[in-house]
């Protein structure tokens, strides 16, 4: 066996192989014993006549396409080990000669994660955000919570700002055509949340009951839709009900509704508590985010082709579904952006999918740089605790045993430890 390697990228590697006529013979004598099944022979039981006698009986044909078959996975798989590569998708494998059972050349292109050049992971620049929960941060969800537990009576006079007027509102073009998600029956809006597009309350202030208005206004600059970025659109509003908002006191009695607590000053304590340690876990997250990010931005990443396309359809299947969750079919959201399907690929899609695929490689060389493992102990823990979290759910528990899903938790784990080491390098400067 003769192997010629030559690498044309970073991320491909190409074998010219060239096999003998004893690596062909081999090839052939495990081609006869798997067809051999298939030969009837009187006197013998299927499978168990001389090998000589079956490759009399087989069709030269089909024992001539096994035999290349062997060859060709046998000398590809030797050539795999001695060269120490580990592909990343099936081979392309171009057949340049064969003389049945004297000789065979071939050459295997084989995709492989290229050399990763890692940048100083030691000394990036990220820095964590510092958080704290003020007076006024618990101020404000007190007076949300005040809101959540409010009563309503309906009045019969002028909205005013702090009620709730049930409305139906119905919005328009220049045109006289709907505008997509400018509709709602019986929606309580309430008059200070700002919830609606500027100008939108300010007209609803002094409707009464059973008062229908007419009025245009534009919706903002920077609006989430690009389609409605700026656009002028008329509203047609019904007030069918204006409530007054009757808001609890904030005392100990409202403590004790709304937690385990027994006074205000305790319930401030815990919201002060909670808000420090929501804030922290955040800054965590952006703080390792922001590391991620720094170190792939000063590492040389070679992206592999059949990766970066299998990321891709991953990241859209994932952002499809989230559209999905969010009430929105694709079909709207390339509308209410203004992109066409190709454009989404190019300009959202691959970019995010690559982002995403650099960060997963990154990571992966850092923990083998680091010899970061995890240990069988804790795979388990990690599975057991898993399963705690659907204790009634034997469903869920069965599928967190199927190997695939334990590879899945064992990967997020190693990922987990190596996002911890990279950020103990930091934290040690």
């Amino acid at each position: 066996m003769k192997i010629i390697r030559t690498n044309p990228s970073d991320t491909t590697i190409v074998f010219t192989i060239s096999g003998t006529a004893t690596e062909l013979a081999a090839a052939k004598n495990i081609a006869v014993a798997k067809l051999a099944p298939q030969v009837k022979m009187q006197g013998f039981r299927p499978g168990h006549a001389p090998a000589e006698l079956v490759e009399k009986q087989l069709n030269p044909n089909t024992l001539q396409e096994e035999t290349l078959n062997e060859v060709l996975n046998a000398l590809y798989e030797t050539a795999l080990r001695q060269e120490n590569i580990r592909p990343v998708a099936n081979p392309k494998i171009e057949l340049k000669k064969f003389v049945p059972y004297t000789d065979i050349e071939f050459t295997a292109e084989i995709e492989v994660i290229g050399t990763i050049k890692l940048g100083n992971y030691k000394k990036l620049k990220a820095k964590k955000q510092t958080t704290d929960a003020t007076a006024k941060d618990v101020e404000e969800v007190l007076n949300r919570l005040q809101t959540q537990m409010a009563e309503y009576a309906e009045v019969a006079r002028a909205a005013k700002t702090g009620d709730r007027v049930w409305i139906d509102f119905d919005g328009t073009d220049a045109k006289g055509a709907p505008v997509n998600g400018a509709k709602g029956q019986d929606y309580p809006l309430a008059l200070g949340s700002n919830t609606f597009i500027p100008g939108f309350e300010d007209n609803v202030l002094g409707m009464k009951k059973d008062d229908q208005k007419n009025f245009t206004i534009p919706f903002p600059k920077d609006y989430g839709v690009k389609a409605l970025q700026g656009k002028k659109v008329t509203f047609k509003v019904t007030a069918k009900k204006i409530e007054e908002t009757i808001l609890p006191p904030i005392d100990d009695e409202f403590a004790k509704k709304v937690g385990p607590v027994s006074t205000v000053k305790e319930l401030k304590a815990d919201i002060k508590k909670q808000l420090k340690q929501e804030r922290d876990h955040q800054a965590d997250r952006e703080y390792q985010d922001a590391l991620i990010k720094e170190l792939v931005a000063a590492s040389d990443v070679p992206l592999p082709e059949s990766m970066l396309t299998e990321q891709i359809e991953i990241v859209d299947k994932e952002f499809k579904q989230n559209l999905v969750y969010r009430g929105q079919t694709f079909k709207e959201y390339l509308e209410a952006t203004g992109l066409d399907e190709a454009t989404y690929k190019e300009k959202e899609l691959k970019p995010a999918a690559q982002e995403r695929l650099k960060a997963g490689l990154v990571l992966s060389e850092l923990a083998d740089i680091e010899k970061v493992t995890i240990t069988p102990e804790e795979l388990e823990i990690r599975l057991q605790v898993l399963k705690g979290q659907y204790e009634s759910d034997q469903k869920m528990q069965s599928e967190l045993e199927k190997p695939e899903n334990r590879r899945e938790v064992a990967a997020r784990l190693l990922t987990e430890k190596t996002i911890a080491k990279l950020v103990s390098f930091q934290n040690s400067k």
